[in-house]
């Protein structure tokens, strides 16, 4: 008997590599219907009573007539969803964290509900050290300049340049997958590392407080709960060693914005760079479209092909278990 299965892909993480590893995991045993969200094309947002999901909540209570499984990694499993979507029962989010799907009433509904945590770490790992190296050395304004015909000399004076990581110390708020593997990729650079995370106990973990008032750099790799939010505002900011850099490559509500351009604009701070926002996309007029020293990317430090097959990979893995009635590898809900 065949179990039938609502690919509902998106730009990023397609269709064709969801069926792909479906393919690969459980050949011959789903039947496949396909659904394409919008995203990135349309940004997400929050729909119903979720975070971070496509506003396609007719288009799926639709496709999901008739269907067991669904596999996305934007779709929104709203209460609406989930009481019009009576034949669900496994919803797997190849995301890092299901922020789209209402877990307390998928549970009450008897849906189970996975997602794909790691998914992402190597490629915002990376974007992190990229966003490091990019502000310390000012790479973006050094460019746009030289695009526009400037040969801008004074970057080589000594008050304009910035510190190396060689011999320097980084702290990193925040020390799960992403933030191990910042912290390997810092010590082949020589720098040394501190980590401030109440949920792990490894050397050089520290207080927040010690933590900035000792590093040079520090990137924010915590995940956003109510306890995280707005946990590095001002008075955090000052704690910092003036020419210090700040990397956010983790979600906007641990930061205060502005406070960080306060920093910059006083020259606290010599750097910043940040892939993520209190709001997205950014509004025409906010002040972080002219802070000086500030580097910018839009919300894709977890974006590569890597990313993208990995995210297929695992949560196929999961639909592959359900099929078997075995446990699922990564469950959200109880």
């Amino acid at each position: 008997m065949t179990t039938r299965v609502l690919v509902a892909g998106d730009h990023f993480v397609q269709n064709r590599l969801l069926i792909d590893a479906l393919r690969r995991e459980v050949p011959g045993e789903v039947d496949i219907r396909e659904l394409t969200l919008p995203w990135p094309v349309q940004p997400f947002g929050r729909v119903g009573e979720v975070d971070e999901a496509s506003d396609v909540e007719d288009e799926l209570i639709e496709a999901l007539r008739g269907v067991e499984v669904c596999v996305t990694q934007m779709a929104p499993l709203t209460k609406r969803v989930l009481d019009a979507s009576p034949d669900l029962r496994l919803f797997c989010v190849s995301r890092g964290g299901p922020v789209n799907a209402n877990l307390e009433a998928a549970a009450q509904a008897g849906v189970a509900v996975t997602y794909a945590p790691g998914r992402n770490a190597v490629a915002t790992a990376e974007h992190t050290l990229a966003m490091l190296l990019a502000a310390t050395r000012r790479i973006p304004q050094t460019h746009a300049d030289l695009a526009t015909g400037v040969w801008r000399g004074d970057y080589y004076m000594y008050d304009n340049v910035g510190p190396e990581l060689d011999g320097s110390t980084v702290g990193l708020v925040g020390y799960g997958a992403i933030g191990r593997r910042v912290a390997r990729m810092l010590e082949g650079f020589g720098a040394s590392v501190l980590v401030h995370d109440p949920y792990v106990d490894v050397p050089g973990r520290v207080e927040l407080d010690e933590l900035l008032r000792r590093s040079r750099f520090v990137s924010l790799h915590a995940r956003a709960t109510p306890e995280t939010a707005g946990m590095i505002g001002a008075a955090e900011l000052a704690t910092m060693p003036r020419g210090s850099v700040l990397v956010n490559c983790a979600r906007g509500a641990l930061l205060d914005y502005d406070a960080m351009c306060d920093a910059l604009d006083s020259g606290h701070l010599f750097g910043a760079a940040m892939d993520v926002f209190p709001e997205e996309p950014i509004p025409p007029g906010s002040r972080l479209l002219t802070t000086p020293n500030l580097i910018m990317s839009p919300h894709l430090a977890g974006a590569s092909k890597e990313t993208a097959m990995k995210a297929a990979a695992i949560v196929a893995a999961d639909v592959a278990r359900y099929v078997r009635g075995e446990p699922l590898l990564h469950p959200a809900t109880p």
